[in-house]
């Protein structure tokens, strides 16, 4: 960028420069304030204050998710729809202001808009308009994030009905029929709540089954329970082309070297995120990244230069907003800790996919466990068939399984995959139970509250 070469308007020195106001980074950027160092964020995207998960990601599906569940049958899709959206809107506008705030009302912290970029070890420029201002630090904190990929499908540009995950939680109206490339976790949440508002949706899988990551019969409930949705799921196709005029959408793909194509009111793309790394200039600071464009790092976070960490997804770890505050909890040792915390002492970490009913997951599936030798006992039931945990069936949706892999052996619990209204809370509990060596018998013959969808493991457990 030639306009670093001229001379900066301002420069400023501070203790911590943070790019990026994501989780991981807008915590330590909180924390370090508090401890009297002087801290600059620079946030590039006034939309984007207080991370992609409150902005554009996890909050605001959510409401979508929970709206598309609630509403009722007879309610008009497209208002339910526009109502959903206005809810959303209102509750991340709320976020963006609160999470200002907390950073706003410390002294020690320099709020800087504007696009950051290396002029060399831990010194960047900031640009925001005709304006340019120089940074140096002592430490350096890069959590700007990903954001979604544009695949390389002739076509596939975002803009009139084609969509990425962001834009089309505006789409208006809501479409009739829909056309999801990609049956990823996110491509998938969104058919869910878009069949909820009475969408035909269709889903473009590149893979040969969907959801191959969870055992065959997982996969297997989630995606009946999405067919009884009104949701196809066309695996093994590849997108060739994609195309729009004034009435449709049109998907162009081939399944088994057989051509096809499907027309709608919108297609979403939803294959993968990029991490929002081209503009940092980050060779000038020498700060390697891989061949997607991700920070390198150690399991300190820290990246090839002295004293610059990288957080959250840009790092290309789990993307998960609780794995950018566990972040936080890494570099925050290396700053004012001992220095002994990393990325290697995460164990169980849990992961949710929000369809309706919830599917959760942590630990090693059936397959990888035996895979890895291990002597295994499966204890699976259909949540329809579990008798003492009627908290499925008061709630209305007694759709789901629960499925737990025990080494055999120890008794330790290897994993579990989790389908079922609140699974996103009970996994939490499975996760612990890893950690901390509680075996499947005392998970068993624990006491739960009731009526509770925990208490389901007193069932199934009791099946090994």
């Amino acid at each position: 960028m030639t306009q670093h070469n001229r001379t900066p308007d301002h420069t400023e020195h501070v203790d911590l420069l943070v790019i990026g106001w994501g989780k991981g980074g807008k915590t330590l950027a909180a924390t370090a304030a508090r401890k009297g160092l002087r801290v600059a964020m620079v946030e590039r995207d006034s939309g984007r204050v207080g991370g992609t998960c409150i902005n554009v990601a996890c909050v605001p599906t959510k409401i979508l998710v929970h709206e598309a569940e609630t509403r009722r049958a007879g309610d008009d899709p497209g208002a339910s729809f526009a109502n959903a959206v206005e809810r959303r809107d209102t509750l991340t506008g709320a976020m963006r202001k609160k999470n200002f705030s907390v950073l706003s009302e410390l002294d020690s912290v320099l709020l800087v808009s504007g696009t950051a970029a290396f002029v060399g070890e831990r010194e960047v420029a900031v640009t925001g308009g005709e304006d340019l201002l120089r940074i140096t630090a002592d430490k350096g904190l890069i959590n700007t994030g990903t954001e979604p990929s544009v695949p390389p499908i002739s076509g596939a540009v975002v803009g009139g009905r084609i969509h990425n995950s962001e834009t089309i939680q505006h789409i208006d109206p809501v479409p009739s029929s829909l056309v999801v490339v990609g049956g990823g976790y996110v491509g998938l949440e969104f058919a869910s709540i878009f069949a909820h508002f009475e969408t035909k949706v269709t889903v473009l899988d590149r893979g040969q089954r969907a959801l191959k990551h969870e055992d065959a019969d997982v996969a297997e409930t989630a995606v009946n329970i999405l067919v009884d949705r009104g949701v196809e799921l066309i695996s093994g196709a590849s997108v060739t082309e994609i195309s729009e005029d004034d009435l449709s959408a049109r998907v162009a793909y081939e399944v088994s070297g057989n051509e096809h194509s499907i027309e709608a009111d919108a297609v979403l793309l939803a294959l993968g995120r990029t991490p929002v790394t081209s503009d940092l200039e980050l060779a000038r600071a020498g700060i390697d990244t891989d061949d997607r464009g991700y920070v390198v790092v150690n399991d300190r976070l820290q990246t090839s230069a002295e004293g610059v960490f990288a957080l959250g997804d840009v790092n290309g770890g789990p993307q998960f907003t609780y794995v950018s505050l566990d972040d936080n909890r890494v570099v925050a040792d290396q700053l004012f800790g001992e220095g002994e915390r990393s990325t290697s002492d995460r164990v169980a970490t849990p992961y949710v996919m929000f369809l309706t009913p919830p599917l959760a997951r942590v630990g090693l599936n059936e397959a990888d466990a035996r895979g890895q030798g291990y002597q295994v006992a499966v204890a699976a039931k259909q949540v329809a068939d579990i008798a003492a945990a009627p908290r499925a069936k008061i709630d209305g949706d007694p759709r789901g399984l629960v499925k737990v892999v025990v080494d055999a052996k120890t008794d330790l619990v290897l994993g579990a995959a989790l389908m079922h209204v609140h699974a996103e809370e009970v996994i939490n509990l499975v996760a612990m139970a890893i950690r901390h060596g509680i075996t499947a018998t005392e998970l068993r013959d624990s006491i739960y509250t009731h009526p509770s969808m925990t208490e389901a493991l007193n069932e199934v457990l009791g099946a090994l």
